[in-house]
């Protein structure tokens, strides 16, 4: 024999069944608007009475369907592992929760194929707005994403053919006051360890290190630029190849981003390089734990609660006012934190050119 269940399914339904309530007007007091569709406070305090006894929790999608609205925010970075995009994706968190987002947060894995698949994914899942750290060479695959009425926001690499927002650091000026504190301690023989060519951030960091040389009249020597990702690994494998190569015939590192910095130093361990003794280094980003390395790390800072600032006004501003959504770029300054890991090797070296204006 059945027994006939005490109550109805956990659903909008099930609630007015009970109550003798249309699901429209249960719908209406659990969203907050009894009084804007003058539901007596007698009713709303039984529907909110019998959702709590239930536990009842509404189909956020669902809900959010019908409104074309669902509170959550797209975030897609390129590697979770990397510790400035965890600190920044916490920046950026904080400030959207403080005007009623959480974020779905996806990693493409430097992959453009699953990046691509993932926006897909997070299109499908109604999010109100994409913050996008993009990764590879070209834009193609970011164009469908970045040309309709979805408010979209670039971070810390981007493309300028693509005409949304974005938000990054001044990478120009971030590499030049790397190679000015190492030209200030003497340094004149400095190499470079790229991220991957073709992207906003690498490039302009590399303009800075061939323009500051120009500017004091070294000459730029291309058998030192080495790499051509921003992973650890390239950071290992292009500090062994200069090892190799020029046997030291350099004195300073300038490497484009922690993970770089931290493959060089595993390669210069193995080759019992000491740092600053045998080389100085400079990494590009700012990590908490290069404070206790061994050296300490001279490091270029990017301002993560600024940029994790600057990102979710960006977005928010579309999202309030779509006629907002116009190309534009922030770019915010960097610091140079001076540590231990820069020898001064001889006097500073002088600037031989005006500094030219990007």
């Amino acid at each position: 024999m059945k027994t006939k269940s005490k109550t109805n399914p956990l659903s909008i339904t099930g609630i007015a069944k009970d109550l003798g309530l249309s699901p429209s007007t249960v719908s209406r007091v659990l969203a907050g608007k009894a009084k804007s569709f003058h539901i007596s406070e007698a009713t709303s305090k039984k529907v909110l009475e019998l959702a709590r006894r239930r536990k009842f929790t509404p189909n956020a999608i669902a809900r959010g369907l019908r409104l074309l609205k669902t509170s959550t925010i797209g975030v897609l970075i390129p590697d979770i592992s990397n510790s400035f995009y965890a600190q920044l994706v916490r920046t950026v968190t904080e400030g959207l929760r403080r005007h009623g987002y959480s974020i779905i947060l996806c990693d493409s894995q430097d992959d453009p194929a699953l990046e691509a698949q993932l926006l897909e994914l997070l299109t499908g899942r109604q999010v109100d707005g994409l913050i996008i750290a993009p990764v590879g060479q070209s834009s193609a695959h970011l164009a469908h994403f970045c040309g309709g009425a979805k408010p979209v926001v670039m971070v810390d690499r981007f493309f300028k053919n693509l005409k949304v927002p974005y938000v990054s650091s001044d990478n120009y000026s971030g590499a030049r006051q790397a190679m000015e504190f190492f030209l200030e301690n003497g340094h004149t023989r400095i190499a470079c360890l790229k991220g991957l060519n073709g992207t906003a951030s690498s490039d302009q960091r590399l303009r800075g290190y061939r323009q500051t040389l120009i500017d004091y009249g070294l000459k730029v020597d291309e058998s030192l630029i080495c790499g051509n990702a921003f992973d650890e690994q390239n950071g290992y494998t292009a500090m062994k190849q200069l090892l190799n190569r020029h046997r030291r015939n350099f004195t300073a590192v300038f490497a484009m981003n922690n993970l770089i910095a931290s493959g060089a130093l595993i390669a210069l361990k193995e080759h019992a390089v000491k740092v600053p003794r045998d080389v100085s280094l400079i990494a590009f980003d700012e990590q908490p734990y290069f404070l206790h390395y061994n050296p300490p790390l001279t490091t270029i800072a990017q301002p993560l609660k600024e940029l994790g600032k600057a990102i979710v006004e960006l977005l928010l501003e579309q999202i309030k006012s779509p006629q907002a959504r116009r190309p534009r770029g922030v770019l915010l300054p960097t610091s140079l934190v001076i540590r231990e890991s820069v020898a001064r090797i001889g006097p500073p070296i002088a600037r031989k050119a005006a500094r030219p204006t990007h």
